[in-house]
């Protein structure tokens, strides 16, 4: 079959590079029976360090067979191969996020949204009109407030609800989901007292009479959270067409092949509902889950229980082979784990360094009794000590099998910075939040002092010191557009990486993390084809232009998940 050859000036470059080289196929004898797909004429970056450019592509079998230059995939044509000519497009690997919340994101479970920021009446009024709304839902849920405007208000957050809502319980969750804001019936129903003691990981929030002012940190809130979700009766329905409906197309349209859920709620059939999508065949992605370690629960028991839970079959989409816990909280509500005092806190905690969810020993215990099984861990940690206790926990517990990494790192002590490479510790960031961008930096400097403040989320410091690294969104508290995060990961001097470090980052280093680099990641002969069509080459475009990208095709072993319309 004769064809012709498109050189246009996106691939020119790469045509030195490929002459005299046939490319790299799995067999010569694939064109007896010829590809199922042929993709050509594209500028093809296969992640692939031996041959980083190519032209073509050939596909059998979900699989890539040919990856080399256009003259030669000739030999894999078939009478039934399906030809598409890119016309130099930007062909890469699927890409990955591998710290997303995809089930709680896109449920409508919750029943009404706030703004970050407003005045009382403001809230109250969503609120009440909600109340009308929904007068049969035996919780009222909420979501989207700001921790600091919420704090600022004039008077008890707690009876700023009770004005207006008193006769049934409501929760509403802060934009970073790490704390709750609540009216006295929901403290009523909780048992939540005056008397009662703080939660491991967590913390009731009360006013400068030692009164509780409706406010819950951390885990404290997600305890009262699970009642109000168990409530429902309808939470696996709503997380299962949320992931159907909306997060799997989304996550496709933006070119993301592979996932990680970086926090399965199992006791409240979370990992049912996953199990239910996989068994329904209505994946069209590869998931891995990070099962949530609960801190209030018993050691013994629940590691029997993580144990029993374990399944990594490689014929399946889905994978349960993660653990997902957090060390500390978070800056804004200063209840990340330091090193040394928070220089200004709205907690009394004691000696103002944030809180622990899990401590070191316990984590080191965890890791030590779920490694061997086949676990790896995804450790929540923002502060530098909770970032410097779960490097010392992998140390004691870590056979060094296990592919662990560390999420956030919001502050990390340079001195800790040489340790991921020296204890095989992934370091997981996300930066396409606008909150993470290097102008944003000095609005900490009231939480943290200018020294800690500065160089937040220290992705190059990283790299430079040798660290695998990945990048993910954290949606919703970020968007899930890749393009964005590679945006800024490519602009936020000092610390911005290359454009080159930021794709791995999305592809093949996250492909590691989730234990599939030898089956996608890259693209190269032999490995599965999951791959993306970009409408513009970003190997060359500035970070504006980068976040404008349009992915026109998402293909999943070998075949289309998604075409732009």
């Amino acid at each position: 079959m004769k064809r012709k050859t498109v050189m246009t000036s996106n691939i020119i470059a790469i045509a030195a590079a490929l002459s005299g080289c046939g490319g790299v196929s799995e067999s010569p004898n694939q064109a007896s029976t010829g590809a199922d797909l042929v993709v050509n004429n594209a500028t093809i970056y296969t992640v692939n360090n031996a041959s980083p450019l190519a032209q073509s592509m050939a596909i059998k079998n979900g699989k890539i067979i040919y990856v080399g230059d256009n003259e030669s995939v000739n030999e894999f044509i078939g009478d039934n191969t399906e030809i598409k000519d890119l016309a130099g497009n930007l062909v890469l690997p699927g890409l990955h996020d591998v710290h997303i919340h995809p089930l709680e994101s896109a449920s409508e479970a919750t029943h009404f949204t706030l703004p970050e920021y407003a005045y009382i009446n403001e809230y109250q009024a969503v609120i009440e009109n909600a109340s009308i709304q929904h007068s049969d839902a035996k919780w009222l849920i909420g979501y989207g407030h700001n921790i600091d405007g919420l704090l600022e208000l004039t008077q008890s957050p707690r009876a700023a609800i009770d004005q207006v809502v008193n006769d049934r319980p409501v929760i509403i969750m802060e934009q970073t989901s790490h704390s709750m804001w609540v009216n006295s019936k929901a403290l009523s129903i909780a048992n939540i007292t005056q008397q009662s003691r703080d939660p491991i990981g967590g913390v009731f929030g009360r006013d400068e009479s030692d009164v509780l002012n409706g406010i819950l940190y951390d885990n404290a809130g997600n305890l009262v959270m699970d009642l109000a979700m168990q409530s429902q009766g309808d939470e696996a329905t709503e997380n299962y067409f949320g992931f159907l409906e909306y997060t799997q197309p989304e996550l496709l349209k933006h070119g993301v092949t592979s996932i990680s859920d970086a926090r399965v709620y199992w006791q409240r059939g979370q990992l049912d509902t996953w199990l239910k999508l996989a068994n329904d065949d209505a994946l069209k992605m590869r998931v891995s889950l990070g099962l949530w370690a609960y801190p209030e629960a018993s050691d013994e028991s629940q590691l029997a229980k993580l144990k029993s839970l374990y399944q990594a079959s490689q014929d399946s989409l889905l994978k349960v082979d993660q653990v997902k816990v957090y060390m500390d909280g978070i800056l804004v509500n200063t209840t990340a784990a330091l090193k040394a005092p928070y220089e200004y806190s709205w907690l009394a905690l004691d000696g103002d360094k944030g809180l622990n969810y899990f401590t070191q020993a316990r984590l080191a215990k965890y890791i030590e009794v779920l490694e061997p099984i086949g676990f790896d861990f995804n450790i929540h940690g923002i502060g530098d000590r909770g970032i410097h206790e779960a490097l010392n926990a992998i140390e004691a517990g870590s056979k060094g099998i296990g592919r662990h990494r560390i999420t956030h790192l919001e502050v990390v002590d340079s001195l800790d910075l040489p340790r991921f490479k020296e204890l095989s510790v992934i370091a997981d960031a996300q930066v396409a939040g606008e909150f993470t961008e290097p102008h944003h930096w000095p609005e900490m400097t009231p939480l943290l002092g200018h020294q800690r403040s500065d160089r937040l989320v220290p992705i190059a410091s990283l790299v430079e010191q040798g660290a695998m690294l990945t990048l993910s969104s954290d949606w919703n508290v970020s968007t899930l557009n890749p393009f964005v995060g590679i945006a800024h990961a490519v602009s936020r001097a000092p610390e911005a990486i290359s454009i080159e470090q930021a794709i791995e980052a999305y592809t093949i280093n996250a492909a590691y993390a989730m234990r599939q680099e030898d089956r996608v990641g890259s693209l190269v002969a032999g490995k599965e084809a999951d791959f993306i069509v970009l409408d513009r080459n970003i190997l060359t475009l500035d970070a504006a232009q980068i976040k404008q990208t349009r992915v026109l095709q998402s293909y999943v072993q070998g075949e289309v998940v998604f075409t732009a319309k």
